[in-house]
């Protein structure tokens, strides 16, 4: 039976490095694969662009109105059997979207293996992840480290150098004027504090 696998993790913690493996994995044995970002990530245009500096282009930019059920169906009937779906960047999805990659599992019989960020900033879930979580059936954290050594949980966004803690949930490409950092509850909520004025 073919699996919808979440694999979640803060910033910096490999997601889009380990998609592209997962694509060399299997094209290297002469699989083919299909690679899907939100076009709203607009980092590397339509390309998934690794931290490593490793970058692979994505076969099809999604829109929040596309049907990926339908996508996979029209790519499978024009191109082939498919062995992998794989998704960069999945909490920019749509909640719809997510239950269409289910169907792809299930009506298609092809895997599924997104990746994304669990939370915002804020801690808040993005609608994409939080319906990963609820439908995936396998859910795999992937780890990174704080600068302090402990296990990041938090992303954290600076604008201009400072931390800051309220703004839209969506801010890509602003320039070098936004920053994310990955951090541990412990540095997460000290950073707030003090932003905050002592507010928890």
């Amino acid at each position: 039976m073919a699996k919808l696998f979440f694999r979640y993790g803060a910033m910096n913690s490999g997601k889009s490095t380990a998609l592209m493996q997962a694509a060399h994995n299997y094209e290297e044995r002469g699989m083919r694969v299909l690679v899907l970002k939100p076009r709203v990530d607009t980092r590397g245009g339509g390309r998934i662009v690794s931290r490593l500096g490793v970058s692979r282009t994505a076969d099809l930019l999604v829109i929040p109105e596309m049907d990926l059920l339908a996508e996979v169906r029209r790519d499978i009937a024009q191109n082939g059997a498919l062995a992998c779906v794989l998704v960069d960047e999945s909490q920019f999805l749509r909640r719809a979207q997510v239950d269409q990659l289910m169907a792809v599992t299930v009506e298609l019989e092809v895997p599924v293996l997104a990746y994304g960020l669990r939370a915002d900033f804020a801690t808040r879930g993005f609608e994409g992840s939080t319906r990963l979580l609820e439908l995936a059936h396998t859910i795999e954290e992937m780890k990174t480290i704080c600068a302090c050594g402990r296990k990041a949980v938090f992303n954290a966004r600076r604008v201009n150098g400072e931390y800051v803690f309220e703004g839209d949930q969506i801010v890509i490409d602003e320039g070098d004027a936004v920053e994310y950092e990955s951090l541990c509850a412990s540095c997460y909520y000290a950073a707030r504090k003090k932003a905050l004025g002592g507010e928890p």
